[in-house]
């Protein structure tokens, strides 16, 4: 299988908005509102899913902290990971439950450069198999950092109240039906998740809500 397109750059993103802009009118006022799209690109590898575990349930702020006091204890390997003792990894800020998540990262010894050929269905198993990485975490890690450009994560709150204002719809679509819906934004769905979570944005603050 192939891994599809992708995204390298700002003219990719530019791109895929404009055909799903053309595809469906409602995409193509929520482009008029929201304005250029973000690329977001990020790096890939062990240090972006363990800075992923970190910020789990805890604030920017919070999670911004930790992985701070991480950094400067040289602690953001997997190598060191495992050598580091519960204490070290607390006394950055990790809780029990992340440093499992952490040292199961750790032990998984995910080969990161074979994702990057992978197909985005085989990353996403690949990832969820470790504990404490589920869906969300993987199908954002395809779109960020491995730039796949067909990639949704349906289980995402911002995405489903996003397309709920958008689309009029009566409610938030339940996660299995959002996955079906976005189906009809192949093979750009990535980029239908940026212009949702920047309309959701827009949407809110035209809303008075931060």
């Amino acid at each position: 299988m192939s891994v599809g397109r992708i995204i390298k750059s700002d003219a990719c993103v530019a791109e895929g908005a404009a055909w799903l802009a053309d595809r469906d009118v409602r995409f193509a006022r929520a482009l008029e509102e929201t304005g250029p799209l973000p690329l977001r690109l990020r790096a890939d590898g062990f240090a972006q899913l363990l800075s992923a575990i970190v910020s789990q349930q805890i604030s920017v702020a919070s999670a911004n902290a930790v992985w701070g006091r991480l950094k400067e204890a040289k602690l953001t390997g997997p190598r060191k990971i495992m050598w580091a003792s519960d204490e070290d990894l607390q006394a950055c800020g990790l809780s029990r439950q992340k440093i499992r998540y952490a040292r199961a990262l750790a032990e998984a010894r995910i080969n990161y450069r074979a994702l990057r050929s992978a197909p985005s269905d085989q990353v996403i198993a690949t990832l969820t198999e470790v504990s404490g990485i589920g869906a969300w975490t993987a199908e954002v890690y395809a779109m960020f950092s491995l730039g796949r450009a067909d990639v949704f994560a349906p289980g995402d709150l911002a995405l489903q109240e996003s397309a709920r204002i958008l689309f009029e719809l009566d409610a938030r679509p339940k996660e299995r039906a959002f996955r079906d819906m976005a189906e009809d934004w192949a093979p750009w769905r990535s980029v239908a998740a940026r212009l949702l979570w920047s309309y959701y944005r827009v949407a809110k603050a035209r809303d008075g809500i931060r």
